[in-house]
């Protein structure tokens, strides 16, 4: 290749081609001049390129907060009912329990189960409305978990690890690809009821991450977002000049400081709330969905209103580009039924079965479910034996979650449990495998995802995760 300089100049000919194939290099520098942007003003959560083809864009976590009876629901075991009474056989192994009720009998189901969908997929009579997404549901029938108790079991399987202080997934996705809207927080989580979720904030905290990538937490009724809207008489621009002044202090007190974290969200928490009252006020606004919308979503019944608007509430946030949402069902671990479990998860699947069945309705007929990953599933699941005659105790051992959209495959079982419904058996998905696998429909790879910490590169999946492709869509392989 000749050498260029003032004695040998370009030709015309290799000055188009030079300077063509550098046209590229134009949208890469624009991008990272965006990413500097970003940077320089704290904006860091901003999105980024994920590592492959991603198929799910965001995420919708809905959590029922104490563990839901999986052989009630999803994982059918006739000869549980067959053995109803009996002591566990002696070919099983004898688990840890939570209650130390591993030697109690077993309690039968009294569910009526059916076959839904052109899949077959079976449900129980405890969510009927549930039978018109049969056919989007890929239910996980072997999810295991480390935790055995409510504060083990939720830190896990948010976190990763059964003792806190790490980031939650949502904190993992945010670091990882970012938010889509900046007017809006990206990790959002809401809660059906006054009550706190087990281990509190820390449960969508962003551990030792930047605290730019914590939850943000919006409550339930009618007002999610509490002091939204400015004062009377107090204009945007009084407020624009108070804020600026504000953070002027905080950026003058933080230089120094630049590894408290705390104090920079609390910098950016001004920011972002100056730029949510623009956008905020309508994304939260319900009223502007049809009477029929609400019906879908079981807003016009007493029993399923509540987490029917927050069903709809996060629809409308997934659609103005919030990343990632976590609905809790059941705060306070309402769905610890040690006893009574009968009337307890009945109440308890009337206030979620219409809500959930209209999310997915309505993503799928906004065509937003193929981008939208919707999950399911408590911290654990319970056991074939009973506790105190009428309930059942904690099971991380074998259980059920499902997802639906984002690339997953429906209509479909993934997994088995033994046949009582005890231990995982086959295709087994350990929380950190299901951590994995959510970041592989987000199109990340796990083992790339890293963040150092304490000169240790550490993963949402303490380094022990693998893809389940099974759960894929067989398209995408």
């Amino acid at each position: 290749m000749p050498c260029h300089r003032y004695d040998n100049p370009f030709s015309r000919r290799e000055f188009l081609r030079t300077a063509g194939c550098g046209f590229g290099s134009l949208a890469v520098s624009a991008l990272m001049g965006e990413q500097l942007a970003h940077a320089a003003t704290g904006n860091t959560g901003s999105a980024k390129i994920p590592h492959r083809k991603a198929r799910a864009r965001n995420v919708i976590w809905l959590f029922m907060e104490g563990g839901p009876s999986h052989l009630d629901l999803f994982d059918p075991k006739p000869l549980l009912n067959k053995l109803a009474g009996s002591p566990l056989p002696p070919s099983f192994e004898t688990p840890i329990t939570a209650m130390g009720e591993a030697h109690s009998p077993l309690l039968e189901s009294r569910r009526q189960w059916k076959q839904h969908g052109k899949s077959g997929l079976w449900i129980s009579d405890w969510l009927p409305q549930h039978s018109k997404i049969a056919d989007e549901l890929c239910v996980i029938r072997s999810c295991v978990s480390d935790g055995i108790n409510h504060a083990g079991g939720v830190c896990q399987m948010n976190t990763g690890s059964v003792f806190g202080g790490r980031p939650s997934l949502g904190s993992w996705v945010s670091y990882g690809i970012g938010s889509e809207n900046q007017n809006l927080p990206g990790f959002v989580v809401i809660k059906d009821s006054e009550a706190m979720v087990v281990n509190g904030a820390r449960s969508w905290g962003s551990g030792f991450m930047p605290s730019i990538h914590q939850g943000v937490l919006l409550e339930g009724g009618e007002e999610p977002i509490a002091n939204l809207n400015s004062p009377q008489g107090f204009s945007r621009e009084r407020q624009s000049k108070k804020l600026d002044f504000i953070n002027q202090l905080n950026r003058e007190h933080w230089q120094g400081r630049e590894s408290n974290t705390d104090l920079e969200a609390r910098i950016r928490s001004y920011e972002m709330a100056y730029r949510m009252q623009a956008e905020a006020p309508e994304a939260v606004d319900l009223s502007q969905e049809s009477e029929s919308t609400q019906s879908l979503y079981g807003m016009d019944r007493p029993h399923s209103e509540v987490f029917g608007r927050n069903c709809l509430l996060a629809r409308r946030l997934v659609e103005r580009g919030v990343r990632f949402i976590q609905l809790y069902h059941g705060a306070g671990s309402k769905w610890d039924s040690h006893d009574r479990i009968e009337p307890e998860h009945t109440e308890l699947c009337a206030a979620i079965d219409q809500p959930i069945v209209g999310l997915i309705t309505d993503l799928k007929r906004r065509g937003m479910l193929e981008d939208t990953l919707v999950i399911w599933g408590g911290e654990f699941g319970r056991t074939p034996m009973s506790e105190k005659g009428d309930g059942r105790d904690h099971n991380p051992t074998g259980f059920s979650m499902w997802m639906a959209g984002g690339g997953v495959e429906g209509g479909r079982v993934v997994g088995e449990t033994d046949e009582l419904g005890l231990y995982a058996v086959k295709d087994r998905v350990h929380v950190h495998d299901l951590h994995a696998t959510i970041l592989a429909l987000l199109g990340m790879d796990h083992t790339r995802v890293v963040y150092p910490h304490k000169g240790r590169p550490e993963r949402v999946d303490l380094n022990e995760g693998r893809v389940s492709q099974a759960i894929f869509k067989s398209q995408f392989g």
